[in-house]
């Protein structure tokens, strides 16, 4: 896989100010590590976006900090943007040592055709969207494939222990958790219209209820 560079540059405007430095097309980030200290950062605002839709917070990037010998090895940790416009706020880089194991979510990501989907009134839950992992950064997968094709009749599923990554990757979630399962529509359908009949014997009851009290009512005062 092509590896990720992104330059980026120490920052001295901090606070409000930083305002300034994105009507300028700069982005304010910071940098952190296991034993590092916060460094101050600003990068290009249209070489970032390009990172960020390419890195995701799975890929490894090489950010070259200006006025540093090497770049430093770095992931995404997070990402601020403005509600509204969608327009980058801040970025936070995390820096790794390649020799030592990190633990990242991945992405779970549903490929090819399930054979059980052919038939009309089906559909297929995704349970779990990420995956729990720990490996050398080297090792971190960007997604994880999850293949389809062995999904061929009605409540088949796939679970975390039927997902097998590269011998460097240790799974961290449980092995019985539900990934993947291929359901009957119908079967929720009827449960709904199940719901909705109790919830209308319910409101019958009460109904007849209330009107058993008011006959009740109506022949007490006619007693009197």
């Amino acid at each position: 896989m092509e590896k990720l560079t992104l330059k980026a540059s120490k920052r001295e405007i901090v606070g409000k100010k930083t305002r300034f430095l994105r009507r300028q097309s700069i982005t304010p980030a910071h940098l952190f590590g296991h034993g590092l200290d916060s460094l101050a950062l600003q990068c290009d605002t249209p070489t970032l976006q390009r990172t960020i839709a390419r890195a995701g917070m799975t890929r490894l990037i090489a950010l070259d900090v200006e006025g540093d010998k090497k770049p430093r090895s770095v992931f995404i940790r997070e990402i601020q943007k403005e509600p509204r416009s969608g327009g980058l706020l801040h970025v936070d880089f995390y820096e790794v040592k390649m020799t030592e194991k990190i633990k990242v979510d991945v992405p779970i990501i549903l490929v090819g055709e399930a054979p059980a989907m052919k038939e009309k009134g089906r559909t297929i839950s995704h349970s779990l969207t990420s995956l729990s992992v720990e490996c050398l950064p080297d090792d971190l997968p960007p997604q994880i494939e999850v293949d389809l094709s062995p999904l061929e009749e009605v409540d088949q599923s796939i679970f975390v222990r039927d997902i097998v990554l590269g011998p460097g990757v240790t799974v961290m979630d449980e092995p019985g958790q539900l990934v993947v399962k291929v359901s009957e529509v119908r079967v929720e359908a009827e449960a709904v219209v199940e719901a909705v009949a109790a919830e209308a014997e319910a409101v019958a009851e009460e109904v007849t209820e209330e009107g058993k009290e008011a006959a009740e009512k109506a022949e007490e005062a006619t007693e009197d």
